[in-house]
């Protein structure tokens, strides 16, 4: 099972990473899966990317609402 923690990112890329709908900050999450995503933090839509072999895919076509 997965930590959720996306450990392949520089830290410079995770600070510069935002939503590409609202452009909140993106943290850690795990998806219901058990496998790693990324989290909007944007209050009124928030929004969460999947993780595919240690890349995050920015599409909102991919994102499932939180």
């Amino acid at each position: 099972m997965s930590t959720g923690k996306i450990e392949a990112l520089e830290p410079w890329v995770r600070d510069i990473l935002r939503c590409p709908v609202t452009g909140a900050t993106l943290v850690d999450g795990v998806g219901p899966d058990g496998e790693p995503e990324l989290h909007s933090t944007d209050a009124d839509r928030p929004l969460a990317y999947p993780v595919r072999d240690g890349i995050p895919v920015l599409l909102e076509s991919d994102a499932r609402p939180l």
